[in-house]
């Protein structure tokens, strides 16, 4: 492919890319799961009292505190989901430096091998390895 025709086509302000819509779409799932979680699960605390008394003050405080302790349940997992996934992705950052510092010439081919696994041929895959 020659510079001229390397250029980057035009796109509008609505043109929808699959990386957008794959975070979209992931932020829609886990907020819609965790706010069926959430429901569910005070709903279950709530009938649970409510078929023990029915007296409205423990029915709302045991409402209350179970939507307190999934907030914060919630909030808890995803801090240690997030710092767990920063930490492997810190570690895997420092292992390929290491690699590359250690044996480039290694490297280069490793990833040539991985475009070239995309279907570029080996030339263009060394080609854009070494870019």
């Amino acid at each position: 492919m020659s510079e001229e025709s390397a250029e980057v086509l035009p796109t509008h302000e609505d043109e929808p890319h699959v990386e957008q819509n794959e975070n979209r779409l992931n932020r829609l799932r886990a907020g819609v799961l965790g706010a069926n979680d959430g429901i569910v699960s005070v709903a279950g605390i709530v009938v649970g009292v409510a078929g023990a008394t029915i007296a409205s003050g423990p029915i709302l405080t045991a409402g209350v505190a179970g939507l307190v302790a999934g907030a914060v349940s919630m909030a808890l997992g995803e801090y240690v989901s997030v710092s767990s996934q920063r930490d492997a992705e810190r570690s895997l950052l420092a292992k390929e430096r290491r690699e590359l510092a250690e044996d480039p010439e290694e490297e280069l081919e490793e990833l040539a091998a991985i475009y070239a696994a995309k279907g570029l041929s080996e030339q263009t895959a060394m080609q854009v390895a070494r870019e």
